[in-house]
């Protein structure tokens, strides 16, 4: 009979984990993310697995996202050495999200291990290397969307849209079972079907058990036209006051979406003379998967981009920048006004924003715009809830600085986009939430019981079920 074990993003966002298993059958991993927020360097050396690496069949990745995907090199490193199963898209775009995580984790130790070294400490070891880094990228095995995979005698593996960044995925196991079949259906990030660039999520008709995310399982979006009048008016009040803009974005989908949008503000003559700069190097990398992947993305969408001969984002906003090197990051410090910076990270944990925060946000004139979710914990959550004071580099700095929310930017579904999805199955099948803070699942789950007449099941961290 299999199980399902929660090891991650049960009753929180990130570090998603799932144990899939039938004794003496298979043992498959469902994601290995990274918790985010908090010291990176204690955190990821706190992660530990409740289960043996080495004794996995497979890991399946709904997409690249860190959250989902950052501690796949941890696991190599404690030996696993199996298929890594993702589509094709999936492992371009985890290509770079890892080799750059690696790179900021390397740095932090690196300077945190010279202080401890100067005050006579022990250096901290890393608990993963380049290696490691490589070892998982040799072992995804990239399928389509559609593309069936037989994962052995008992198992076959789906992949379906998700909707939610360039090759995300809903993921179908069909299990069998003492001669039954039994189908497994897990979310991923389930997309926004409001947003631009991604197809809305596939519906599946059928499932015995929908493991299922519930990020904003409490509310629903603002609509989007709401939201690009927002942005704006807010653009408008801070070019009034002789000001820049701040916006930290993932450098996954995120970044792409507000390209996209300041693309069309500028072909509707509404951006007046401001200078885009997309202060991320990873960011930039990552723009130019999406331009190699855009047979996966929103026909209409493509269709703008591919207007005029401006069949990349970069041509489509022709008042951009990329700033590549730390010479051309810090040269934005020198603009006085009328800058709209994009940089990451999306949640100010660490990247160019932080250097970007430290600049401005001191300023009244200034404004920072959050367009994705900030978790617990993180220096954007902290701004988002209105603190007065941020400590940044040791040093203190006055919050003063606008701060905008557009609720529309987001790459999840909303509560009402969620039970939609959930609706498409014809069977109503047991339901599992996870992937959310524990109100946002309790108020979906309430949203189920009424709706539905279905009783959804919120885990706690290393809950197990049987089906």
């Amino acid at each position: 009979m299999p199980s399902l074990t929660f090891y991650g993003a049960a009753q929180e966002v990130t570090g998603s984990c799932h144990l899939l298993e039938s004794a003496g059958e298979y043992q498959f991993l469902l994601e290995c993310g990274m918790h985010q927020g908090g010291d990176d360097i204690r955190r990821i050396k706190s992660e530990k697995f409740k289960f043996n690496p080495r004794t996995l069949d497979a890991v399946i990745l709904s997409h690249a996202h860190l959250d989902h995907s950052g501690l796949l090199p941890r696991l190599v490193r404690q030996g696993f050495s199996g298929p890594i199963f993702c589509t094709a898209a999936t492992a371009d775009l985890l290509a770079i999200l890892l080799r750059d995580s690696y790179g900021l984790y390397r740095r932090d130790l690196e300077h945190e291990n010279l202080r401890r070294v100067r005050r006579g400490k022990k250096p901290i070891e890393e608990v993963y290397d380049e290696h490691d880094v490589d070892q998982v990228l040799a072992l995804c095995e990239p399928a389509e969307y559609g593309q069936g995979l037989q994962l052995n005698s008992s198992v076959f593996l789906t992949f379906h849209d998700a909707g939610h960044i360039l090759g995300s995925s809903i993921v179908e196991l069909k299990l069998e079972d003492y001669g039954k079949t039994k189908t497994l259906v897990f979310s991923g990030d389930l997309g926004n079907s409001d947003s631009v660039l991604m197809r809305p999520p596939a519906n599946l008709a059928e499932a015995d058990v929908v493991l299922m995310e519930g990020t904003y399982g409490n509310r629903n979006h603002r609509s989007m036209d709401a939201t690009i009048e927002q942005l704006s008016q807010v653009l408008a009040d801070t070019w009034a006051r002789h000001g820049n803009v701040m916006i930290p974005s993932f450098a996954v989908g995120r970044t792409q979406e507000i390209l996209f949008y300041l693309g069309r503000l500028h072909r509707e003559g509404k951006l007046d003379n401001w200078r885009v700069y997309l202060d991320s190097p990873m960011a930039i990398e990552v723009t130019g998967v999406y331009n190699e992947w855009l047979a996966l993305l929103d026909e209409a969408d493509v269709g703008e981009l591919r207007e005029t001969d401006r069949e990349s984002f970069q041509r489509f906003l022709p008042s951009l920048t990329l700033s590549q090197s730390s010479e051309d990051s810090m040269a934005i410090n020198k603009v006085s006004s009328g800058a709209i910076i994009i940089a990451g990270s999306g949640m100010c944990t660490g990247g160019r924003i932080r250097h970007h925060i430290k600049h401005r946000i001191w300023q009244e004139r200034n404004t920072m715009i959050f367009i994705g979710y900030q978790a617990q914990g993180t220096l954007g959550r902290i701004i988002v809830d209105g603190a007065s004071h941020i400590k940044l580099y040791k040093d203190e700095y006055a919050v003063k600085a606008r701060i905008e929310t557009l609720g529309g930017f987001s790459a999840h579904a909303g509560q009402s986009q969620l039970l939609a999805w959930y609706k498409s199955f014809g069977n109503s099948p047991r339901l599992v939430l996870v992937h959310g803070e524990l109100e946002a699942l309790q108020a979906l789950a309430g949203k189920f019981d009424t709706e539905c007449g279905v009783s959804a099941l919120i885990p706690e961290l290393g809950e197990a079920i049987t089906f």
